[in-house]
């Protein structure tokens, strides 16, 4: 949480890859790459949830199995090359509110950065709350 209000982290994951296909289940220094953005998200002391959108059953299994949660399936229209990172965070956050959750704060965290961890969440955070960014 930043102040009362909730932060949510997105996670988007297709399973159409083209240049390296099935990368987001890949593994990378002992576990699936997605598993290294959901697990920053978790440990991160602001972030409230972290879901996955994914058009996949196989990530969406992978992703539960590390934490994430996975409420819903990727319509398939944001599953293709075309669709943006923009619109599939939108269909994520317009769901979850049909359902009645409410979110302040929207986190982008890309299942092909392993190497970002819950501190470099924490540290954009605290930077946010400090310079007093907007929600």
């Amino acid at each position: 949480m930043i102040g009362r209000e909730k932060l949510l982290a997105v996670i988007a994951a297709r399973g159409g890859s083209k240049r390296l296909p099935r990368k987001n289940v890949l593994m990378f220094a002992g576990k699936p790459l997605i598993a290294w953005s959901i697990e920053a998200g978790l440990q991160s002391r602001y972030v409230d949830r972290v879901i996955v959108s994914t058009d996949d059953e196989e990530i969406a299994e992978i992703s539960r199995s590390h934490g994430a949660e996975v409420p819903f399936l990727r319509p398939l229209e944001l599953s293709n090359d075309t669709a943006s990172s923009t619109d599939v965070i939108r269909h994520s956050v317009k769901t979850l509110e049909a359902n009645g959750d409410e979110f302040g704060y929207i986190l982008n965290l890309q299942p092909t950065s392993p190497l970002r961890t819950f501190r470099h969440i924490d540290e954009a955070a605290t930077l946010m709350i400090q310079k007093e960014a907007n929600g």
